[in-house]
């Protein structure tokens, strides 16, 4: 089910699967910034990835001792949220550990997702609460993924753009999606600056840390832009459908990166993942912004 929230100049629409992401419009502009979804590309617009960010060697994963296994960027997606809560502003939704989930990871938890509307800003505010009596581990990430061109002009006339000098170290992975020891300091045009091109995803995403906690999409000839902030994620990813003229681009903020090339992962020790006692919860934000 597809519910909304609106003020006089935006809207936001999210479909309980997945809690997913369906629609921001500006009512200004009659301008649609989320990308809508293609089977010729993509058929996703906006993933909350969850309890996992990318792949896993050999698709499995190891915590408490015991091995499990479970698909790329976890299963939040595919699964029906509630709608738990909702005004004309905001809108809450949750998933609550089940049988299905805890097949493939051995927690009790409740994961929640609430969407917050601003003039032109959308704040998804990620919160997970550990109901069982283990420590919790997890991975969080966005996934939101933006029309381009979304003000005229071409693919390649828009631009991933930081606000201050920066030299963000880029994160290799290998042809499996696994993460290898391989890094390299990733070079901005006039140090602030990605401009898109198709090609730079035939080899899948690009992965970024050491970034800025914010980053704008902007276009030649337009001062409309959307900006996506992220305070407390480590990690930045850049997508689109690899070796394709696909007209789009993801703006990934990830708390954790995917797996080590290698045996599966032990998640307790795993750098930057999510840990949560019983009883206690985690809680990060995701703010895009439209900027007219």
């Amino acid at each position: 089910m597809i519910y909304t929230i609106e003020n006089q100049v935006f809207s936001v629409s999210v479909e309980s699967k997945g809690a997913q992401l369906k629609s921001i419009f500006s009512k200004e502009t009659g301008i649609e910034y989320l990308w809508q979804g293609d089977e010729k590309y993509w058929m996703g617009r906006a993933y909350n990835l969850f309890p996992y960010v990318g792949r896993l060697a050999k698709g499995k994963y190891v915590v408490g001792g015991k091995e499990f296994a479970m698909d790329r960027h976890g299963f939040a997606r595919g699964e029906e949220f509630s709608l738990l809560s909702s005004d004309d502003l905001s809108m809450t939704f949750a998933l609550k550990s089940n049988e299905r989930t805890k097949a493939v990871y051995p927690f009790d938890f409740t994961f929640l997702v609430k969407f917050t509307i601003l003039n032109k800003s959308l704040t998804v505010t990620y919160k997970v609460v550990n109901d069982g009596n283990l420590t919790m581990y997890f991975g969080l990430g966005g996934h939101p993924g933006f029309n381009v061109p979304f003000d005229g002009g071409e693919f390649e006339d828009y631009y991933i753009h930081f606000e201050k000098d920066c030299v963000p170290t880029q994160v290799f992975a290998s042809e499996k999606g696994l993460i290898t020891p391989k890094t390299a300091p990733y070079n901005l045009v006039d140090g602030k600056n990605i401009p898109l091109k198709h090609y730079l995803f035939d080899n899948d995403a690009i992965i970024l840390t050491d970034v800025l906690k914010s980053v704008y999409l902007k276009g030649k000839g337009t001062d409309k832009a959307v900006k996506v902030s992220y305070p407390n994620m480590e990690n930045l990813g850049f997508w689109h459908m690899p070796k394709t003229d696909a007209p789009f681009v993801c703006i990934e903020p990830w708390m954790t990166l995917p797996a080590n090339e290698g045996e599966p992962e032990v998640l307790e020790t795993k750098k930057n993942i999510g840990v949560v006692e019983k009883g206690n919860s985690f809680e990060t934000d995701m703010i895009i912004e439209i900027i007219e």
